[in-house]
């Protein structure tokens, strides 16, 4: 058993190349805050997992885990590694951190993720992200590599069963208008008009095919981090707090899949599933069966929507409708805050930003605030189990964590 003892999210509005920082300030101040919200000292953590995509590409940085030590001296000698799987990095960085502690290993973990992206023009920044596309092989004649593959994506979906951008539209308004109410999201003082989230080539002009402006992601510098312990060093620390470890949430089940890096190898190997990706499906499903919950034990859900078609995607994979037919939760308002099943009440990465890296992490510091009751103005009434999807790439890597109290 793996439980989360808290942690810490940086602003994500903020730009660091502006602050003259570096990845390593942005580093230390995660650590720092990580530990501080956790009440914890630098001896209190056996080991460290670094979730981070491009460091190399943005700031000529690899070898993360050597900004423990350089953060804090009382981290020096500690055993620390960096993870790498695109968008999903941070998840596998927690995954690998469990694995630590599940062995017996070490008793307690730091998970930290971070990017540093807003250093570089975004044309610039682009070209840095296609390094998750299959490099030389794809989307050669693409400006914009991400949404080119998306829009891909609602093109299939379009072929397969039929959709209505309208819906895409609406996913991206509902996660913006969450985002407003987190203090910690990049867009949270954005006003749009009604135009915005419309077809229309002025106020949301096409970025690539069928995406255009809301519909997609941010690009974000940001930093989050979350303690890891067992179910042991779990029980000490509440003891020493004063309260119950069964109101510590804890990582109750997870799922892992891959695929070919290749989008096109994909969608011809689902081409007579019932789902798109099918690989996603069962980190989702494999997910909960660890947990032993369905979906009707889950209260709240922390997706990746790289894109609002992402979202559409995730919202049929996830179970809540038939393949294809997620429209029809758009349309009930199931997603939205108060719905059947929140999804992104944190305003996902399209509001909150989406530092790669740290997105993951993000994920499950916000699946810990909601099942804690600390959510603030964006908390789920009642929350109690929360799922995260988070995917790398074309949905290369896919991670799911099912966390609850």
């Amino acid at each position: 058993m793996v439980y989360i003892l808290g942690g810490w999210q940086s602003d994500f509005k903020r730009n660091w190349a502006r602050e003259g920082m570096e990845i390593a300030d942005g580093f230390a101040e995660t650590l720092t805050g990580g530990l501080e919200a956790t009440e914890l000292e630098p001896g209190d953590i056996d080991v460290g997992h670094v979730g981070n995509f491009v460091g190399d590409l943005f700031a000529g940085q690899g070898m993360l885990g050597g900004f423990f030590a350089l953060s804090d001296d009382r981290f020096y000698g500690m055993p620390a590694s960096r993870h790498e799987g695109a968008c999903a990095s941070g998840s596998l960085a927690i995954l690998a951190a469990m694995a630590d502690i599940e062995s017996g290993r070490y008793g307690t973990a730091a998970v930290l993720g971070l990017e540093l992206m807003r250093n570089v023009p975004g044309q610039t920044a682009a070209q840095h992200l296609g390094a998750a596309a299959w490099a030389g092989h794809e989307y050669q004649d693409a400006r914009y590599v991400w949404p080119r593959a998306f829009s891909d994506l609602t093109e299939e979906y379009d072929r397969r069963y039929g959709i209505d951008d309208a819906h895409l539209r609406r996913i991206a308004r509902i996660n913006f208008a969450n985002a407003r109410l987190n203090p910690n999201a990049q867009t949270r003082e954005y006003v749009f008009p009604d135009a915005a989230f419309a077809d229309d080539d002025e106020a949301n002009p096409v970025i690539e095919g069928r995406v255009r402006k809301t519909d997609c992601g941010q690009v974000t510098d940001g930093g989050a981090m979350v303690v890891l312990a067992s179910a042991e060093r779990a029980a000490d620390y509440a003891r020493r707090r004063g309260v119950a470890l069964e109101s510590i949430p804890r990582i109750k089940g997870w799922g892992h899949r891959n695929a070919p890096i290749s989008y096109a190898r994909k969608i011809a190997a689902s081409a007579d599933e019932a789902y798109v990706f099918p690989q996603v499906k069962r980190a989702i499903d494999e997910a909960r069966t660890r947990a032993g919950v369905s979906l009707d034990d889950i209260d709240a859900v922390e997706t990746h929507d790289c894109f609002s078609m992402t979202e559409y995607m995730a919202i049929d994979h996830l179970g809540l409708t038939a393949p294809g037919e997620a429209w029809k939760a758009i349309e009930a308002g199931d997603i939205e805050i108060g719905g059947r099943l929140p999804i992104n009440p944190s305003g996902g990465l399209i509001g909150c930003g989406h530092p790669v890296g740290a997105t993951g992490v993000r994920m499950a510091l916000d699946a810990f605030r909601q099942t804690t009751g600390t959510a603030g103005a964006y908390q789920v009434e009642g929350a109690r189990t929360v799922q995260t999807l988070n995917i790398g790439g074309s949905t290369t890597t896919t991670v799911s964590l099912v966390i609850g109290t």
